[in-house]
């Protein structure tokens, strides 16, 4: 449960600090809207460019579904926002999937696979939360039988090799 809170107070945090750039587009008057509590908006902006392949857009639909933030509260669906922005190297959303595989909320609980996307998180994040990430990483670790960590390893290797998109 802590985990949860971390990694959606961190993600929470870092919604605007991270995605927002300089020049004003649907991305940042999405992430206007959402500062302001109109999700609805939000959601309207971010999802063209999300279905269209922008990672940050990507996360954040996955954030409002897994907070239930402007939109029914849909684990399942929320996983599958962060895995394509996962897919792209988006660290919050490859936190998320972490904690989605340790607590089995919208896919089936796997410790391997949470394994692999904090650590895939981790080696990309930076400062404290790249210790945080590591600090949790390792705490899965501590739930694997050798063979399963191993196994963990094996399946991130072929992520990485795959540029992240064979990591399931």
């Amino acid at each position: 449960m802590a985990k949860n809170a971390f990694s959606t107070s961190l993600a929470t945090a870092f919604l605007l600090l991270l995605n927002v750039g300089a020049s004003a587009g649907p991305f940042e008057d999405g992430a206007a809207a959402s500062q302001r509590g109109d999700n609805a908006t939000a959601l309207k902006l971010w999802r063209p460019l999300a279905e269209q392949g922008n990672a940050s857009a990507q996360f954040n639909i996955g954030l409002m579904y897994k907070v239930g933030k402007g939109v029914s509260q849909d684990y399942s669906e929320a996983v599958r926002w962060f895995r394509l922005a996962a897919k792209q190297g988006n660290v919050l959303a490859q936190t998320n999937l972490g904690v989605a595989y340790e607590n089995g909320q919208g896919t089936p609980q796997s410790y391997v696979r949470a394994y692999v996307w904090y650590d895939l998180a981790a080696s990309s994040a930076v400062g404290p939360f790249a210790e945080g990430l590591t600090k949790i990483r390792d705490e899965v670790a501590g739930k694997l039988a050798p063979a399963e960590l191993a196994d963990a390893k094996q399946l991130e290797q072929r992520c990485k090799q795959s540029h992240l998109q064979q990591c399931e």
